[in-house]
């Protein structure tokens, strides 16, 4: 049996009513990727006995390998068990070696397992269980229709070994057919901007879907990546150095706007902004409003910020602003009847940066201010109305200080999440010779 196509399936009302975000199906379609086996279809179920088992017997005829994660717990809305032994056509048995792992599991912590946990040792008839050395829920192995078949528990913690250890070494991917990915991650690019570059390339269009490589873009949060995918005859070898000159060729279109591919060691914006500052030996502040922290909490995620991150102020309140930032009052509130910038303005944006390397003496500040919503709009500032400041050494940023408006869309927490890392994308492009670059959702002043 030769494993070319697979199709995953996430089960749990938790997952398709959007409570839980479902990282399993990433995870497991890039490892299949790895192995040469292509995932055509990814299914997510709500816990419906019937729905599941109808899944099941449909995938079994269009593919030949089945990976499902979920409903393996003990309780009445998990339905795995059954509904792969309805889908098969079995009754479901006692796996007597499972009971007593799952016994020795509650041992192991003090304790006697509940009669509850004792279905966790149940299977279809016919099938196999596979060992969770990390949990109660053994998984399940079987053969339907034309497709394997392997039902693995929800947490990723329990999942992740007994694919490596259970799963993988029995796949079996076609022989000569080679499966490679890379992709090149942008911020400041709007997707059809990228698009663009890509399509009239010199090398032709890049876009055209007889090509191989394949080449597509996806968005998200404000990141713009281009994916290269390499599926064919080639060997493992050749294939990655295909995939590779690709990837290059891709981040030359983008050019500064391209801040990391797949398999460099800082792939995430706060990663690369951190790396660019390490190898310069400078320094890095922040200074928030709308964002409330959140921008900095971007940076700190990263292990080994400190090198770099100094820290920074939160200055929700126009005092703050002040006090810590040391912005002017006159820029708050004005002085002779004159109408002052205000707390949403470039102004505003520039006197925090400034103040903040000022103050904390850091080589860099990135500053935002702006109107988060539902409320807070006022003439000529919408809700979305952003300014980002940036200070730096004045042979980057000219006068050492500046600022742009953006019009960010979404709700609340878009505009938070698109505002911090365009402030980061804003020091990217500082960071790499292009401070002036324009950036998506900017837009100029208005009069």
């Amino acid at each position: 049996m030769v494993h070319a196509t697979a199709a995953i399936v996430s089960q749990g009302d938790e997952i398709v009513l959007g409570q839980t975000l479902d990282t399993n199906s990433r995870a497991l379609a890039g490892r299949l990727m790895d192995l040469g086996i292509v995932p055509v279809e990814h299914v997510s179920l709500p816990d419906d006995e019937a729905a599941i088992a109808a899944c099941f017997a449909r995938l079994s005829s269009s593919v030949d390998l089945i990976l499902c994660t979920g409903g393996l717990g003990p309780t009445a809305d998990d339905l795995t068990r059954a509904a792969l032994a309805r889908a098969m056509g079995r009754p479901l048995v006692e796996d007597a070696r499972s009971l007593e792992r799952i016994r020795a599991w509650f041992a192991g912590r003090g304790r006697e397992m509940p009669e509850i946990n004792r279905v966790q040792a149940m299977l279809p008839e016919g099938a196999a269980a596979i060992d969770n050395d990390h949990g109660t829920a053994p998984g399940i192995a079987a053969r339907l229709g034309r497709a394997d078949v392997f039902c693995l528990p929800g947490p990723p913690a329990e999942l992740r070994p007994m694919v490596e250890r259970f799963v993988a070494p029995v796949l079996r991917p076609p022989a000569g057919r080679t499966v490679r990915t890379g992709v090149v991650h942008t911020i400041g690019l709007g997707e059809s901007d990228l698009a663009s570059r890509l399509k009239n390339s010199p090398r032709g269009d890049l876009m055209e879907r007889t090509r191989m490589p394949l080449v597509g873009t996806t968005a998200s949060g404000g990141v713009v990546s281009a994916r290269v995918r390499y599926e064919g005859p080639e060997p493992a070898e050749r294939a990655g150095a295909i995939v590779a000159g690709l990837v290059a060729h891709v981040r030359d279109l983008a050019g500064a706007y391209a801040f990391a591919s797949e398999g460099a060691p800082h792939e995430s914006l706060p990663a690369a902004v951190i790396e660019a500052l390490r190898r310069r030996g400078e320094t890095l502040v922040v200074a928030e409003s709308c964002t409330a922290g959140l921008l900095g909490s971007m940076i700190g995620d990263v292990p080994g910020a400190s090198v770099v991150f100094l820290g920074g102020v939160i200055t929700y309140h126009n005092r703050l602003k002040v006090e810590l930032a040391g912005v002017e009052a006159g820029v708050l509130e004005g002085s002779g009847g004159a109408r002052p910038p205000g707390a949403v303005s470039g102004a505003c944006a520039e006197a925090m940066a400034s103040g903040a390397r000022a103050r904390c003496g850091a080589g860099w500040a990135l500053s935002v201010t702006g109107i988060a919503g539902p409320g807070g709009a006022v003439e000529g500032k919408p809700v979305g109305t952003v300014y980002i400041g940036i200070a730096g050494p004045t042979g980057v940023i000219a006068g050492g200080v500046s600022s742009r408006r953006f019009a960010m869309g979404g709700d609340r927490r878009a505009v938070r999440e698109w505002s911090a890392r365009s402030a980061l994308g804003m020091l990217w492009l500082a960071l790499v010779g292009e401070p002036a670059a324009r950036m998506l959702r900017q837009v100029d002043e208005v009069g």
